[in-house]
């Protein structure tokens, strides 16, 4: 973890040992991850990020930056593995890959010059990592994943087999995940499955809490609202908001980015929790809840107070096997897992680099347009495989299956497969 902001005079790659677990009784071909980069600064010596790359059997590792002062390898790790699930299920051309910058988002967006060096000497020291491909995430932008692209064309010697970045901005031909909502695009087809495979639940008035009102959780929150659902909670890092009759949205995403973001919230709330008690929002009675910030966000410390009746995963890792078996089976709380429903960011991101790739995939994009493209294709692929998994585990006659673990066979199998599927 950086302790300040003063930016070295460069950074360089370590490779750490990978600790497969081989000896283990583990799948042939899937122990990952394949390999394990530190980014450090050559003269101190000081810690600066991580690169995973999880698993390529399905092509290069595709996936974020994730910008956070305490960033650690186990949580990139984590990351990555995700992303290897991610990609797999959602039958995209690329394997599973994260990275991770320890800085302080909060200051670095007061200082985009700082920003923008960092981003640089990371893009220069990533180049020679062939098999990642890097793209947005928290704390990292369309504007800088365009940066990563220019370092990226200016180190590119003729000939060279080295994928860009992907997720820049629109107009220099990229898909900006962010500024589209794809990623909120999964979780809005998550809960119109929901609709039809439940009589009982309908998004129109469904109650919802937002925990991580940033890209993914305020364009979530849009997305929801517009077909009628009501967002009775939303929390950033300053505030949690509650207000069981409704929250103004348009006020939640006029603050969201000014310093402070939701505790300038001026609407109606009931109750406002404080950075150190933001947390207590998860426990909020509601229809739907969507964690959309950091990992761990519901464990066993906080399972028994959970009071919903579905969890959107917006976030990666936001709880884990054990902890969603019991939700679902002494709960009834059914929690859609993160790589199933959260796929809509890593879809924009594998078009982009197919449609730079293939003049013929370009042109049949743009003939139907990139967002209305992207967001046909992102609905299909989650619904799609929402339901084949409610298949899979109806035709369980034993009954002690639950989501995630019927999702991740479903996308080992795409893994191991001899013959890969693609959807796109």
């Amino acid at each position: 973890m950086t302790t300040s902001l003063k930016l070295p005079k460069k950074l360089t790659i370590e490779t750490l040992d990978t600790d497969k677990p081989e000896g283990r009784f583990s799948e042939a071909g899937d122990n990952g991850p394949e390999q394990i980069v530190r980014v450090l600064d050559p003269e101190s010596g000081w810690t600066w990020g991580y690169v995973v790359v999880d698993n390529t059997r399905r092509g290069p590792g595709l996936g974020g930056i994730r910008l956070a002062e305490d960033i650690s390898v186990d949580e990139v790790k984590r990351l990555a593995r995700a992303m290897t699930l991610k990609n797999s299920a959602s039958c995209l051309p690329f394997g599973g890959g994260k990275s991770g910058l320890a800085a302080d988002p909060r200051v670095l967006k007061s200082d985009p010059a700082l920003k923008a060096d960092l981003v640089a000497l990371f893009a220069e020291a990533v180049f020679p990592l062939t098999q990642y491909v890097p793209a947005p995430d928290m704390g990292i932008d369309e504007n800088d994943v365009q940066l990563i692209h220019d370092v990226f064309s200016r180190l590119r010697q003729p000939g060279m087999q080295r994928r860009s970045a992907a997720g820049r901005p629109v107009q220099n031909g990229g898909i900006p995940i962010d500024q589209w909502g794809l990623t909120a695009h999964g979780l809005f087809a998550a809960a119109s499955a929901l609709e039809s495979r439940f009589p009982d639940f309908q998004i129109k008035d469904a109650r919802t809490v937002i925990q991580g009102y940033g890209s993914v959780g305020s364009w979530t929150a849009v997305k929801l609202h517009a077909a009628g659902a009501l967002i009775a909670g939303a929390s950033d890092i300053n505030a949690a908001l509650w207000n069981p009759s409704g929250l103004d949205v348009e006020e939640l995403n006029r603050v969201r980015t000014l310093p402070g973001g939701l505790s300038n919230y001026r609407g109606k709330t009931e109750k406002r929790f404080s950075p150190s008690r933001l947390d207590w929002l998860l426990e909020a009675p509601c229809d739907l809840l969507v964690p959309s910030a950091r990992p761990d966000a519901i464990t066993s410390r906080n399972a028994d107070r959970v009071q919903c009746r579905f969890i959107l995963q917006g976030a990666n890792n936001p709880s884990n096997k054990m902890t969603e078996y019991y939700l679902e089976k002494r709960r009834n709380i059914l929690s859609l897992a993160d790589f199933i429903v959260n796929a809509g960011g890593v879809i924009g991101c594998a078009v982009e680099l197919k449609m730079d790739l293939e003049k013929e995939y370009r042109s049949k994009v743009l003939a139907v347009g990139p967002r209305p493209y992207l967001e046909n294709l992102i609905h299909d692929t989650v619904s799609r495989n929402i339901f084949e998994i409610f298949d899979r585990l109806s035709k369980n006659k034993t009954g002690g299956t639950i989501f995630r673990e019927e999702a991740l066979r479903l996308a080992k199998e795409r893994l191991l497969s001899p013959k890969s599927d693609y959807w796109m």
